[in-house]
């Protein structure tokens, strides 16, 4: 089995040798400009590698220690699992060891190992204790600490220890887990095009994949990892990337799966205050996230607390998920100010518009109780499809309701009890109608898609043709019909009792109410048997007047059918056009017509 890669990143006071230790652990040089290695400060992110003891591939990202950089060292940090703490013995704790520490607080690095550097120019002991103190107090645990010197190489084989025991500790990343690349680099080579880099935390590229960035899609054309031609990679590893695709990528962007995040500019989140910063935040600030570094507006949502709620409004939209963390950070505080304020939980990627008086605090206490979990997301959304919750990083649980569609229990619940009430008030107002259109019920309903209308459906409810109705409404006879209707039909089958062919005019049928959408009501209830327009019979005349012609002579004529059933040629042509249609009758020539047998 191959090795593993791991990928760990340096943090600590400028000019406390975090540069020096990884070129003595490495032999390479993380410091890739030339105004870097003349004035003997890392400005840019560095990049070097080597083999542990064990076999195991270890990366690191060396960020610069200076004030000014900051932001530059959140987007070293910011994707990688683990940290390598440096302060100088003959300085000690300083003010950016402290902000880098709250940084690395904040954004929720748990992994690391201290280690002491210039422990040939000063005695390490007291800083080693006062270190390891403040890193087991940020979180980072029980961490190794351990006095070396980049210059003598003083500790250095402890220290290669001490970092394969810190990635055998480290969590095993999901290979199947969406990628999200996010940009440290971004260049072009002659004759390939466009190369980026970054540390991919999760997940597998191979060569030929298409990924997106910006919503745009990319191919991957080559890749390698660590100045190695591979085929594919699995987080964690540096990795760089020859791209081809529409694009003009920089740091901060993400190369993503396509479907699987995502990218809103509008975001929900749970804001915890970091150690020693003091609230309210301003309401413009900058967010990190990954190598990102984007311009927002913070609203609060609630009163002002620890985990209280907020809404951020990102200048760019970016790829998240829920439970993603981003360090709110003020770049326009002084150098004695702490400039990393606060964490931010992502709780909603696609949170509802705030239009009443109110509702931030209503939202603000809805957010109170909220986690990164499906179940969550529907309390607020109320419906989600499958690829909807993937993409904003909560697989489904359970099974959908309907056509990949998942629903709050109680919202569906409320749907399956307002739809019977929704159906017969639409009865009561439509009662010529034979049933409430689905579309009709989907749109009362405030539903999406009508497939979610059709699974709320329960007996006594029935769906046919597009319609909704109530079993047995719809039924032979008058029982169905509004009173009025109904007393009209009874009047109109006591004059066809004596002459049954003798179809009402129009004139009978307005008389007695009978209009183009009451026929029809009647016609659907099985009241009336309509053969033509404006022509209607008593249910069963049709098998009536077929028994009838069967006497006659065959073939017969149409005024010989006529006279048979008593009747007017307005009747007796529809009429047998409707016996030749249901297969009771069938022409002979252009003149004479013959019943058919029976079966």
């Amino acid at each position: 089995m191959a090795p593993r890669m791991h990928v760990v990143a340096t943090a600590g006071h400028v000019d406390h040798g975090k540069s020096t230790l990884v070129r003595a652990l490495t032999g390479m040089e993380p410091d890739r400009l030339t105004e870097e290695r003349r004035r003997g400060l890392t400005i840019e992110l560095g990049y070097a590698w080597t083999t542990l003891p064990s076999g195991e591939r270890v990366a690191f990202v060396d960020v610069p220690g200076h004030e000014r950089f900051l932001g530059t060292m959140l987007a070293g940090v910011g994707p990688v699992p683990a940290v390598m703490f440096v302060v100088a013995a003959d300085e000690g704790w300083m003010p950016q060891s402290e902000e880098h520490l709250v940084a690395l607080r904040t954004l929720g690095v748990r992994h690391g190992l201290l280690a002491v550097t210039r422990a040939d120019l000063a005695d390490p002991a007291s800083v080693l204790e006062d270190a390891r103190d403040r890193l087991v107090k940020a979180g980072l645990g029980e961490v190794e600490a351990l006095a070396v010197s980049g210059r003598t190489g003083q500790g250095l084989d402890g220290l290669r220890a001490a970092l394969d025991r810190l990635v055998a500790a480290l969590p095993a990343p999901d290979p199947r887990a969406p990628v999200r690349l996010w940009i440290d680099r971004a260049f072009s080579v002659r004759g390939s095009g466009t190369v980026v880099t970054g540390t991919l935390p999760a997940g597998r590229v191979e060569v030929g994949d298409e990924l997106e960035l910006d919503g745009e899609p990319v191919r991957v054309r080559a890749l390698e990892s660590l100045k190695e031609h591979v085929e594919s990679v699995t987080g964690v590893a540096r990795v760089a990337l020859n791209l081809r695709g529409r694009i003009a990528p920089q740091r901060g962007h993400a190369l993503v799966t396509p479907g699987a995040w995502t990218a809103t500019s509008l975001a929900d989140v749970r804001v915890t205050m970091a150690e020693g910063a003091r609230g309210p935040l301003p309401a413009r600030l900058t967010a990190h996230i990954g190598s990102a570094s984007v311009p927002c507006e913070v609203r609060p949502l609630g009163a002002e607390a620890e985990g209280a709620a907020a809404r951020l409004r990102l200048s760019r939209p970016l790829p998240l998920h829920l439970g993603d963390t981003l360090l709110l950070r003020d770049p326009g505080r002084g150098q004695d100010e702490l400039r990393v304020l606060a964490r931010a939980t992502v709780l909603d990627v696609r949170p509802p518009e705030l239009r009443r008086r109110g509702a931030a605090r209503e939202r603000a206490k809805a957010l109170a109780d909220a986690s990164a979990d499906a179940a969550s997301l529907l309390r607020t959304h109320l419906l989600l499809r499958d690829g909807e919750l993937a993409a904003m990083g909560c697989p489904p649980e359970g099974r959908p309701v309907a056509a990949g569609w998942h629903a709050d229990p109680d919202h569906w619940s409320e749907l399956s009890t307002r739809l019977p009430e929704v159906v017969r008030r639409y009865a009561a107002d439509h009662p010529l109608e034979p049933g409430m259109p689905v579309e009709a019920a989907r749109h009362e309903l405030g539903l999406p898609d009508r497939r979610l209308v059709t699974a709320l459906v329960r007996p006594p409810l029935t769906v046919a043709d597009g319609r909704i109705t109530t079993t047995g409404r719809v039924v032979a006879g008058t029982a169905g019909l509004p009173a009025p209707v109904a007393r009209a039909v009874r009047a109109l089958l006591d004059d066809l009792a004596t002459a049954p062919f003798q179809a009402p005019d129009a004139g009978r049928l307005a008389a007695l109410g009978l209009g183009p959408r009451e026929l029809a009501a009647a016609v659907r209830a099985g009241a009336l048997l309509r053969v033509a327009e404006g022509v209607v019979l008593a249910p069963g005349a049709d098998a009536r007047a077929a028994a009838l012609l069967a006497r006659l002579p065959k073939p017969f004529t149409v005024s010989q059918a006529r006279s048979a059933l008593g009747t007017s040629r307005r009747v007796a042509v529809p009429l047998l056009e409707h016996l030749d249609r249901r297969g009771l009758t069938e022409r002979v020539d252009e003149v004479h017509r013959r019943c058919r047998p029976a079966g």
